[in-house]
């Protein structure tokens, strides 16, 4: 059943980059911060020091930016994890990830946006690592875990 559900999810949100998608997820400046609002384009990151090498322990910040996109289905919400947040099996990583989700995005906070964001959390960060951007959509309904990971974090219909 795991290896159906990590394959499922593998096209979870777009492979590669959608239209809309920052192609360089690796670097943002801390001047490109802004507050995120309910109908404009927004990045915020976190800025210090070179991010920790990760591993299974890998501390916060686990979350490097989110900026929310118009795409012809409608609004969304790119967030990219760092490498810790890609990589970490700490206990309440997954809880601490959504918070910083919510930092930077505090229109983010509803039920089906973080059911999105779980199942990128416990599926699509194995199935496809590498993914730029975890996609979290509002106008996405609210569904139960498994028609969530069997339609591959995109309940009610696929990323465009």
């Amino acid at each position: 059943m795991t290896l159906l559900l990590l394959g499922a999810v593998t096209a979870c949100g777009a492979a590669g980059h959608s239209p809309g998608i920052d192609p360089d997820a690796s670097a943002i400046s801390a001047s490109a911060a802004t507050t995120a609002g309910p109908t404009s384009p927004t990045a915020r990151s976190h800025t210090g020091g070179s991010a920790p090498t990760a591993s299974a322990d890998a501390p916060a910040p686990y979350i490097l930016k989110a900026v929310w996109v118009s795409l012809p289905s409608g609004r969304s919400l790119q967030v990219y994890p760092t490498a810790n947040g890609r990589s970490t099996q700490a206990p309440g990583a997954e809880s601490e990830a959504w918070h910083e989700v919510l930092r930077l995005a505090p229109n983010a906070g509803t039920p089906g946006m973080r059911a999105q964001f779980e199942c990128h959390w416990e599926f699509a960060r194995i199935a496809d690592p590498g993914k730029r951007s975890w996609n979290l959509e509002p106008w996405r309904p609210v569904v139960s875990a498994q028609q969530l990971y069997d339609a591959r974090c995109n309940p009610g219909g696929p990323d465009v």
